[in-house]
């Protein structure tokens, strides 16, 4: 499945790093109550995995994935939790070869250059981040990708959030957005699912 059809419809994707499995749910449950379903969980901490597999099993509106892809056998161990499709800061000949053959989870591979892009554009794929998106340009550099790559669409991630999202989904390479925003360390310190959801329902309506 590509990821052009599994993100069909979505703008906006919210990079999670859940410090504790028991708060994967319920802010699976919340960010799906405000709109939003597909979720990148970060592996950054050491519950990813099993944040995962927690909303695979009990949030059947979530669409979970996996982030911080930085080796090829995460790619096996997140599909093995129940992700549907992967992210990565960057893209190695490892990963690719790998992600080639695991059709039901398909990957979006980080660029932050046009020869990067081109790189992943010959494994075969069309879709990818642009990270880190804040650092590397913003809105001007993607703008100045769309003619050299007309057939490149980007997922910027990077300096994300609320106040500039809008912009981004306003340029015709750029099919979504992926932040940290919706999900932030103080609200999820604080348990607190209604503020999350008021997120979640404002960055669905971008």
């Amino acid at each position: 499945m590509a990821i052009a059809s599994l993100f069909s419809g979505v703008r906006v994707v919210p990079v999670l790093t859940i410090p504790r499995v028991e708060l994967a749910v319920p802010l699976a449950r919340a960010l799906v109550a405000g709109g939003i379903t597909h979720l990148e969980v970060t592996l950054r901490t050491d519950c990813a995995l099993a944040a995962i597999e927690a909303i695979s099993a009990r949030v059947p509106d979530a669409v979970p994935g996996v982030g911080t892809v930085t080796r090829p056998e995460h790619l096996a161990e997140a599909r093995g939790a129940g992700a549907r499709f992967a992210v990565s800061p960057g893209l190695t000949p490892a990963i690719a070869e790998v992600a080639r053959t695991i059709a039901d989870m398909p990957l979006l591979p980080g660029v932050a250059t046009a020869s990067e892009a081109m790189v992943a554009a010959s494994y075969g794929f069309d879709h990818v981040k642009f990270f880190p998106a804040g650092a590397i340009g913003s809105v001007a550099a993607l703008r100045g990708l769309a003619a050299p790559l007309p057939d490149i669409r980007f997922c910027p991630t990077g300096g994300i959030d609320a106040g500039n999202a809008g912009e981004y989904l306003m340029l015709g390479n750029v099919f979504c957005v992926g932040g940290s925003w919706l999900a932030p360390a103080g609200l999820l310190d604080k348990e607190d699912w209604p503020a999350i959801s008021a997120l979640a329902k404002a960055a669905s309506a971008l």
